[in-house]
């Protein structure tokens, strides 16, 4: 059981103390009106110590039992909510001290309050995303699935074309379903990276390689700022951050104009850090947007046409990615002039040769 603080002692003091003072004087008066003050000062001593302790006993007992009673049924309904940061001290009868401790429990759950609502609506978000990404792929493989059941099996040309496409279905239901579960594993942390030193320029490279027939279909220069004539050494995990520049890059051949580029520069920040930038001279993002652009199947096309597929959990995992590492990623964009994409990694040292 919580411990009191007799802080209502003084209370109990003062108070006790003013009314043998009034009762004091009321004595004196008397006396003196009857001529025999002279006479009873020992009597008056006696009486006023005797007024005093009997009236300090008695308020604070029952200011005590008054207010304890009462505050302790306050802490008691309060501890239901579990608030350790309230529930922890000691029961106190002090104003003061309670006014305090009342009102930064009101402040604490004012912040959970408003963080709680936040996270419903997220999740609400969450739910309504996940919910129209799934649905596509599954209504689309079910229509064809239906089709063929319906009679169109019998047909070998229609037959071969609508398993192809609903392969294809499947083929993203499996896409976003991976993405989902790369993600859980970052944000639980039970992804282990398999650092190596590497050279970042060759790996941007071979990237553009891998992009290159994606980038031509719009006619879109995967280019570097400069000729870089020495490696770049870095320390983190290649597989991974392949991933990342493989989502960005992909991004701005997606969001980019006809004719357009993608420019990557591979800057020292400090001493033992670099940042890599991702340029595009596309149709940039409205900066209503940016502040949500990492959260998971957020979408700036609001269309329910999503012309430019995807699982919509890229820059949700590449921003993971970049976190593990202990790094951070940055975004800046105006609309119709482009955007620009950094991190930051650790620099490794150069290999000997």
């Amino acid at each position: 059981m919580s411990t009191r603080l007799k802080k209502s002692y003084k209370f109990a003091f003062r108070a006790a103390l003013i009314i043998t003072i009034i009762l004091a004087l009321s004595l004196s008066l008397f006396l003196l009106y009857q001529k025999q003050l002279e006479d009873t000062w020992l009597m008056l001593l006696f009486f006023i110590i005797i007024v005093f302790a009997v009236t300090f006993i008695t308020i604070q007992v029952r200011v005590e039992r008054y207010i304890y009673r009462r505050i302790k049924k306050i802490y008691d309904d309060v501890s239901l909510l579990e608030s350790s940061s309230f529930t922890a001290h000691p029961v106190t009868t002090d104003m003061k001290t309670l006014t305090e401790e009342i009102e930064k429990f009101a402040k604490d759950k004012k912040i959970e309050i408003d963080t709680l609502k936040i996270r419903e609506e997220y999740r609400k978000d969450f739910l309504g995303n996940i919910s129209h990404e799934l649905k596509t792929p599954l209504f689309t493989v079910q229509g064809y699935i239906l089709t063929l059941l319906d009679g169109a099996l019998e047909d070998k040309a229609v037959r071969k074309k609508y398993l192809q496409r609903a392969q294809k279905g499947v083929e993203r239901l499996i896409y976003i379903i991976k993405d989902l579960d790369l993600i859980t594993k970052l944000e639980v942390g039970d992804l282990n990276l398999e650092l190596s030193d590497f050279d970042i320029i060759e790996l941007i490279q071979s990237v553009f390689d891998l992009l290159e027939i994606k980038a031509g279909k719009k006619n879109i220069s995967l280019t570097f700022d400069m000729n870089y004539q020495a490696p770049v050494y870095v320390k983190a995990d290649r597989d991974k951050i392949q991933q990342v520049l493989s989502n960005l890059i992909v991004n701005s051949i997606k969001y980019g104009h006809h004719d357009g580029t993608t420019e990557v520069s591979v800057e020292n920040l400090i001493r033992n850090k670099v940042i890599i930038r991702i340029t595009d001279n596309g149709e940039g993002i409205p900066e209503e947007h940016i502040p949500r652009l990492f959260e998971r199947f957020y979408r700036v096309d609001k269309s329910g046409s999503r012309k430019e597929g995807g699982s919509g959990l890229g820059l949700s995992i590449v921003k993971h990615i970049i976190e593990a590492h202990g790094e951070k990623i940055y975004v800046e964009s105006v609309v119709d002039v482009g955007s620009e994409f950094s991190f930051t990694l650790e620099k490794a040292k150069p290999k000997n040769t």
